[in-house]
C-alpha cells in the first residue's frame, strides 16, 4: 500500500469512532427477533423454497448434442 503508518492509524481511528456510535444489543435479546424474522420469511427464500423452473433466468436453453 501507497499508505503510511500514520495514514493507516488515522482511517483504523475514524473506523472506531463510526463504530462506538452503533447502538448494541445484547446476543440474547436479539437473536430471537433474529430467528423469528428468518422464519417468517423461509416460505418466501428462494434458497429454501427454489426457484420456479419457468422463472429461472440461469435455466438452459437448449442443449448441444455432439455426433
Amino acid at each position: 500500500q501507497d499508505m503510511t503508518e500514520k495514514e493507516l492509524l488515522k482511517m483504523e481511528l475514524d473506523q472506531l469512532k463510526k463504530e462506538v456510535k452503533n447502538e448494541r444489543q445484547m446476543v440474547s435479546k436479539c437473536s430471537e427477533e433474529i430467528k423469528n424474522y428468518i422464519e417468517e420469511r423461509s416460505g418466501e427464500d428462494p434458497l429454501v423454497k427454489g426457484v420456479p423452473e419457468d422463472k429461472n433466468p440461469f435455466k438452459e436453453k437448449g442443449g448441444c448434442t455432439i455426433s
